[in-house]
């Protein structure tokens, strides 16, 4: 999605530490001068504490460790394929993770395995020309759906009667995004808002880094920060609630700050200019494939880093699932015998349908058991792609794990891609587990978090996704972000945890398992994700299928019964 967007509150590939409201709401601070103070909590991995004994709603995920030791478990390494904006392949906690195609000889310039890519060692860059250049950034779909068909629906009364069946579906998502694309007044007006926060913000960033002799600086480092002037009190005064105001962590620096709302105006500046222009669509210069030819599947590079700032998210999301464990640096990663198959397709914008389907099957065929998507967006044209692949993955048994992503709606009202319905052959895959993003009571009242999507049918469990600490790129670097994004990596670590430890049990099977081994929280309510604080609740059942957030322990303790079970069961039958 291109507001996840991934996975993040504001974007899917980029990452972001603040929703559009919590910007909106700072900015209004900044015009009233008003105060607030937060306390941020420090702990980095809180994600990891038991419920039960931490009275912190985690994942449990040392006691499934001690109980794997207790078992005597000695596992294997399972792939799992991370679908998302690329990964910084050189960082410490992830290096000795990455997979590597042993068939394929590193720089030769030779397809060795001859699957298609050429030196394709760490996985595949669908969005890379063959000349090494690489696609970073993308319109929204809607965009390019409007602008596609706006010659031949706009200035005519249609009969669609008279369409072809193909011509009816184009018609349909035309008449979608032309209402959309109407724009509003509001979205005017928030856009100028935004640009007089940046300006402000950017006049008390030049004084502050002139007063403290520094180019780049903290919350931490401004708090001990004395100033000799008022204009240097009013600065620091003004920057320093504004990154309170949006739930910032310490660790945010004015950088980070100021280029996440760069990145934001900007996309609100492209949202505004595509309502009357076309698109500027990089593909047909970059990529130089015939995306609307399904059999012209051979293109890319094997660049799966690309560009540093725009690595970032899945940098993040790798780390989750398998930055090395135990090894004294850095973080640890949910599993423990992991290899991360990178595989870039998610670009500053929305993804296209023909990359995520072709990624799919590309991690399908190179072994992956467990693929990760933290991305989506509001219009699929090309779903029927996306589909195959789906139920190609399902055909081999691999289980895809999917963010719900971040703009606090229902998805029973509003319906978000990718997603388990088959419409093809009207049906739901199997394999597939949507994630929704959860909180604790250390940030707050409500257990789930603000910005997550939710549905009592469309998402299957929560998992946390606020303040979640991971590996990020351009040196061996850490930091702190929220979203969806990266509370589905959180359950494909879990689930690649069951694979590496009872590889009997099926995709559906693990997906039964974790949802039937939830922290449950039926009977109870938690704050309205996208109300104001306080002032709607809603019950569990209609957040999440499971009514809980995933529980590590738990969905191990039940998969060694299972398997176990499935054991003598085929022991008997023999």
């Amino acid at each position: 999605m291109r507001a996840v967007k991934g996975s993040f509150p504001i974007f899917v590939a980029e990452p972001s530490f603040m929703s559009l409201k919590k910007l909106l709401l700072a900015g209004i601070y900044l015009c009233f001068f008003y105060a607030s103070r937060a306390q941020q909590p420090s702990n980095h991995d809180w994600h990891f504490k038991d419920p039960s004994t931490d009275s912190i709603y985690g994942i449990a995920l040392n006691k499934a460790y001690q109980f794997l030791q207790s078992k005597q478990k000695k596992g294997r390494p399972v792939i799992v394929a991370i679908l998302d904006s690329g990964i910084d392949t050189t960082h410490e906690d992830l290096r000795k993770n990455l997979w590597r195609n042993r068939r394929e000889i590193p720089g030769n310039g030779i397809d060795d395995d001859k699957n298609g890519y050429v030196d394709d060692v760490f996985g595949w860059n669908f969005l890379g020309g063959k000349d090494g250049k690489n696609m970073l950034k993308a319109s929204s779909e809607k965009a390019r759906i409007f602008h596609r068909y706006k010659d031949k629906f706009g200035d005519f009364v249609i009969d669609t009667q008279q369409l072809s069946s193909q011509d009816k579906t184009h018609y349909y998502w035309w008449k979608k995004t032309a209402e959309e694309m109407k724009g509003s007044p509001d979205e005017e007006n928030q856009l100028r808002f935004i640009a007089m926060t940046q300006r402000t913000l950017k006049k008390y960033d030049d004084f502050l880094r002139r007063d403290m002799k520094k180019e780049v600086y903290n919350i931490d480092d401004l708090e001990k920060f004395i100033p000799t002037s008022s204009a240097g009190r009013d600065a620091k005064l003004g920057f320093l609630n504004f990154l309170r105001i949006i739930e910032a962590s310490n660790e945010v620096s004015n950088q980070q700050l100021l280029s996440e709302i760069n990145r934001e105006l900007e996309k609100m500046r492209a949202d505004s200019a595509e309502r009357t222009s076309p698109p500027n669509d990089g593909r047909p210069t970059i990529v130089q494939d015939d995306y609307f030819n399904p059999l012209d599947t051979l293109y890319g590079n094997n660049d799966v880093m690309a560009d540093l700032e725009g690595a970032m998210h899945g940098t993040h999301v790798a780390g989750l699932i398998g930055a090395v464990r135990n090894n004294g640096i850095g973080i640890d990663g949910v599993a423990d015998q992991v290899q991360l198959m990178i595989l870039r397709v998610v670009p500053d914008g929305d993804e296209y349908d023909k990359d995520i389907a072709l990624a799919i099957r590309y991690a399908v065929n190179n072994g992956a058991s467990i693929i990760n998507m933290s991305f989506g967006k509001s219009y699929s044209p090309e779903k029927h792609w996306v589909d195959s692949a789906v139920a190609y993955a399902e055909e081999h048994d691999v289980l895809l794990v999917h963010s719900a992503g971040n703009e606090s709606l229902c998805l029973d009202q509003k319906t978000k891609f990718p997603n388990a319905r088959l419409e093809k052959w009207n049906r739901t895959a199997n394999n597939l587990i949507t994630v929704g993003a959860s909180s604790d009571r250390i940030f707050g009242p409500c257990l789930a978090a603000d910005f997550t999507n939710y549905s009592g049918q469309q998402v299957d469990l929560f998992a946390p996704g606020v303040m979640i600490y991971s590996t990020q790129p351009g040196g061996n670097v850490y930091g702190k972000h929220d979203g969806t994004s990266f509370s589905g990596p959180i359950v494909a670590g879990i689930a690649a945890l069951i694979r590496t430890y009872y590889p009997t049990l099926t995709a559906p099977e693990i997906i039964s398992v974790l949802n039937n081994t939830v922290t449950s929280l039926r009977g109870t309510s938690t704050c309205l994700p996208g109300a104001e604080k306080n002032s709607a609740s809603i019950e569990w059942t209609a957040l999440c299928k499971s009514a809980g957030i995933v529980n590590a322990f738990q969905a191990i303790q039940a998969a060694d019964v299972l398997a176990e079970g499935k054991k003598i069961k085929n022991a008997v039958k023999k």
